[in-house]
């Protein structure tokens, strides 16, 4: 069986490319649109798991036998309440008010799919703790920051992540859009020849 020699990230996100070439990873970008919605009984992990996986799926007849790829989804849970990416400045608002002065949980789901169609999907979980925030500090973080594209409406590694985050139980990296950890122990299983050591 051939191991794969190629990576591929299948995400637009900045911080997911970062987090790579940050482990010391080559890669590449490909993208493509993905309907991002899930059936309504999952829950939690389940949903990360699947988006991360259904995004892989879109791939799969387009992969070489000497590429991986990896897709990943993050979603933010308040309780049983999906937080996904805000539509607009006041959803975000809206967001930010719900989640304020509570923990919540962030999951990230990963797939990592070869060419030979092997696939591994995993997901990690971090628990974050915010203050109570007033309604001008929400506000102006949603004008300064536009956090449109991001699940929850927030990056940690800005400036609500300064300000608010009291306590974080689990990775940042995996609130920041992708659990690094895991993802080098599964290339390490997967596609070693991916890894620089």
């Amino acid at each position: 069986m051939n191991t794969p020699t190629r990576l591929l990230l299948a995400s637009n996100s900045p911080r997911r490319r970062q987090l790579l070439t940050d482990l010391g990873l080559t890669y590449e970008v490909r993208l493509k649109e993905v309907d991002e919605s899930f059936p309504a009984h999952l829950r939690r992990a389940e949903i990360a798991e699947f988006l991360a996986a259904h995004k892989a799926s879109a791939y799969r007849t387009e992969l070489a036998p000497d590429e991986v790829l990896l897709t990943a989804d993050t979603i933010v849970c308040l309780d049983e309440q999906v937080l996904n990416k805000p539509q607009y400045e006041e959803d975000a608002v809206r967001m930010l008010t719900l989640l304020q002065g509570r923990a919540h949980d962030v999951y990230t789901g990963v797939c990592l799919l070869t060419g030979a169609g092997r696939q591994v999907v995993f997901s990690d979980q971090t628990q974050v703790h915010f203050r109570a925030l007033s309604e001008a500090e929400i506000r102006f973080y949603v004008q300064r920051y536009q956090p449109l594209d991001k699940a929850g409406a927030y990056g940690a590694q800005d400036w609500i992540g300064l300000a608010a985050v009291t306590r974080l139980e689990g990775s940042y990296f995996n609130v920041m859009g992708l659990p690094v950890h895991r993802v080098w122990e599964e290339l390490a299983k997967l596609a070693p020849g991916l890894l620089p050591c």
